[in-house]
């Protein structure tokens, strides 16, 4: 197949006007500022993918994918209510729990939490919580004896200067009436177990114990707040809250994890488009260079343009010179900076060049998590920019008059 005559003017142009100098200083600083654009770009992105991943992760770890709740407040029969959900294929798992806000204290130290109760042997189907103990076993739910047993989150435990085989008091503002008024109710559970979720919201505000003594603390009888669900995949939760609201039908409803961390995963969404925005301009200030570039080849060629006029060249073929040759400079700056972002993802993630204190943020180093739609996204933008600033010089070589060009030579 024979390739157009403008291909190989194109790559010709590429070179320095001297002999074997190889690629011109212009066209190599021009595939720099593209190669360098493309590469930080997505360097950044895949840090922020590896952000949203690992929060993910551990937002799903400690919470279920799917809860269904009543709008009456309790379920009073839960046991027929998962009958009814075997029905859908894509719940994996099932769990009761009671939930309710309560505070934790210690001697002269205390805080506010959610207390929840559940049932060990599902919650280790539903949720990853009770695989993320540090400190003592989820056992002792199993054998709640005169005190029932409790699980804290690492830093709650810090904060009120307890270990494993303390007692803890939790207080309820919601008690009996007595005569000077609404009393709150107060019990010592023991602490049974620590657990380590990497998230400081889940481990401050988060304390486990099971079932029954939830149920007796918050006189729920037999009652549950509601019922987790584990899914076979996460991101058909939608679909399967359509599905359960109508298998259960009213006053039954589900939520899933995306309506119940919907504020937060916006954010993270809006944050990354917003760096794709900004650092996007890293690649649209090389394509400057690569406009330079062109405009001194169209200044320099001159002659040779015209002589390709003169030669029957019509001016579609001329743009397309210069139009083939900012192209080629796009194309091997995007090769390279996805060849740089992808080597320094690995080397970011394989090693820990970057620290991070993880004490704050629970991390040793930067997550990173090279999606392709993130690296497609980037080439097709920096491509588009490149041949965007081929029009201009293409179209200004075009219009050269060759009469001009021509006339002292």
């Amino acid at each position: 197949m024979n390739l157009p005559y403008q291909f190989f003017i194109s790559l010709r142009y590429l070179k320095s006007k001297k002999r074997h100098k190889g690629i011109s200083f212009n066209t190599v600083v021009s595939i720099g500022g593209v190669a360098v654009g493309v590469m930080a770009l997505l360097v950044v992105l895949s840090v922020m993918s590896g952000f949203h991943e690992d929060l993910q992760k551990k937002i799903l770890g400690a919470n279920a994918h799917a809860v269904i709740l009543s709008y009456r407040g309790g379920i009073t029969d839960y046991h027929p209510l998962m009958e009814k959900l075997k029905a859908e294929p894509r719940i994996a798992a099932m769990s009761p729990f009671v939930l309710g806000q309560v505070m934790v204290s210690s001697g002269k130290r205390a805080h506010g939490v959610f207390m929840r109760g559940i049932e060990p042997s599902t919650e280790l189907k539903t949720t990853d919580i009770l695989k993320h103990i540090k400190h003592g076993s989820a056992e002792g739910f199993l054998t709640s004896k005169d005190i029932p047993a409790i699980a804290i989150g690492k830093e709650l435990a810090s904060m009120l200067g307890v270990f494993v085989g303390d007692r803890v008091n939790v207080i309820s503002p919601v008690g009996e009436m007595g005569p000077l008024g609404m009393l709150p109710k107060m019990k010592p559970f023991k602490v049974t177990a620590i657990f380590e979720m990497g998230m400081f919201e889940y481990d401050t505000n988060l304390v486990l114990t099971d079932m029954k003594s939830a149920q007796d603390f918050f006189k729920y009888g037999k009652d549950v707040s509601g019922i987790e669900l584990r899914l076979t995949d996460i991101y058909q939760a939608t679909e399967v809250r359509d599905s359960v609201g109508k298998i259960l039908g009213f006053p039954y409803y589900a939520r899933d994890w995306m309506q119940m961390n919907r504020n937060l995963f916006s954010a993270l969404k809006l944050e990354k488009f917003a760096m794709f925005v900004i650092l996007i301009l890293i690649v649209l200030v090389a394509s400057f260079n690569i406009v330079s570039t062109l405009m001194m080849n169209v200044m320099e060629k001159q002659k040779e343009i015209a002589i390709l006029k003169t030669m029957g060249a019509g001016n579609s073929g001329i743009m397309m010179v210069f139009m083939l040759q900012g192209l080629f400079i796009g194309l091997i700056g995007t090769t390279l900076g996805i060849a740089g972002g992808y080597a320094l993802g690995k080397i970011i993630n394989n090693y820990e060049i970057i620290k991070l204190p993880a004490d704050i943020y629970y991390l040793s180093k930067l997550p990173v998590k090279m999606k392709l739609v993130d690296f497609l996204a980037v080439s097709i933008s920096a491509l588009a920019i490149s041949f965007l600033s081929t029009l201009y010089p293409s179209y200004y070589a075009a219009k050269l008059n060759p009469v001009e060009s021509l006339r002292y030579e």
